[in-house]
């Protein structure tokens, strides 16, 4: 098991540092401030997000140099895109995909093989300025990052989330836009209370106090430089305090074993009985050579016939799905899917299901 990287810099007592002195060569001496050697597992960053994080997302430069002058030396920024045309020397590593609306990437379920492509510890999310602007609901909004905080801990247990209140906008042509935002912003705090837990927490960043789109953007909606000093400075707290206290995990991407989950959405329903599609992801970095799902119905439905798996069902009920011989291997962030029929009782609700998946190396 990997153990906790704690980043504070330890400080050496008289006797040891007396004894470190006997061991450098005459005439040298110990740099001031000088750091302890890098830490063989850095703790992997991801920026997620849009445009405002990485078209070209030039904060992530201006965040990635505060905490090294900060001592955190130890750390890694993680994503599938790279640097995109900042002049500032930094680790430009991330997942700020330009035009991309939050709910577009959780109906899509884009976010798990990005989370297979680069293992993060901690994720720093300012995500949803597109849905707001293309007046998507709040509710509808904070669905999405719910599904998107779930598939984290899919990926890892002890995911930490920084969560961001949208910075302003005041787009040409969006009048409304404004303050679409702060109706947004305010809901954002409960949405993060009720969904952060011990293990994961979540933590709420104000972005939006004292940021004026007229001085901080150049259009009314991306951060002109004085804004990506502004975005910076508010992360850099939070996210200094979690290097701080130490963050659980660690590890290459290539680390670990194999890790599946299982998802379940109903296809058609009718009296007495349903249709339902399982889907199946490999959400770990290491490859999976097969697959069982447990699915136990709600409601005394019991599941009759499956395609695309090989089915057997207990006495209570309770079925199992194993993979089928071709649809078994799957590389990390790749998904499969079977379908399943399922019989209810007149009295059933909605057709639903619990379902849990194991992976085989």
């Amino acid at each position: 098991m990997r153990g906790i990287r704690l980043l504070r810099l330890r400080t050496l007592t008289v006797r040891g540092l007396l004894a470190a002195l006997l061991l450098l060569p005459l005439g040298a001496a110990l740099a001031p401030g000088a750091a302890a050697a890098p830490r063989a597992t850095p703790v992997r960053i991801m920026p997620l997000g849009d445009s405002i994080t990485g078209s070209p997302g030039c904060w992530r430069a201006v965040l990635w140099n505060r905490l090294l002058d900060a001592g955190h030396t130890d750390i890694d920024f993680v994503g599938t895109l790279r640097e995109q045309g900042c002049a500032l020397a930094h680790d430009g590593d991330n997942e700020g995909h330009g035009g991309e609306l939050v709910t577009h990437v959780a109906d899509r379920d884009l976010l798990p093989g990005r989370l297979a492509a680069t293992r993060p510890d901690i994720v720093v999310m300012h995500f949803g300025t597109n849905d707001v602007w293309s007046s998507v609901s709040p509710d509808r909004i904070l669905a999405a990052y719910t599904e998107l905080v779930t598939q984290m801990r899919a990926s890892n247990p002890d995911m930490r989330v920084l969560v961001a209140q949208l910075i302003p906008m005041n787009p040409t042509g969006c009048a409304a836009c404004a303050q679409r935002v702060a109706d947004f912003n305010a809901r954002i705090p409960a949405w993060a209370e009720a969904t952060s837990t011990s293990r994961s927490p979540v933590t709420v960043v104000d972005q939006w106090t004292g940021f004026d789109t007229a001085t901080d953007t150049y259009d009314g909606v991306h951060p002109n430089a004085a804004g990506d000093e502004k975005i910076a400075a508010r992360w850099f707290p939070a996210l200094s305090a979690l290097l701080e206290e130490g963050v659980p995990g660690g590890g290459d991407p290539g680390d670990g074993d194999p890790v599946c989950t299982a998802s379940f959405r109903t296809v058609a329903g009718w009296q007495g009985g349903y249709q339902a599609e399982v889907t199946v992801r490999n959400t770990s970095a290491a490859p999976v050579s097969g697959w069982r799902v447990r699915v136990v119905p709600a409601d005394g439905a019991r599941v009759t016939q499956v395609w695309n798996g090989t089915l057997t069902t207990a006495a209570d009920g309770t079925a199992e799905v194993a993979h089928a011989g071709w649809n078994g291997a799957l590389a990390p962030g790749a998904s499969t899917s079977f379908g399943l029929i399922a019989t209810a009782p007149a009295t059933s609700t909605a057709p639903a299901a619990a379902v849990d998946c194991t992976a085989t190396p």
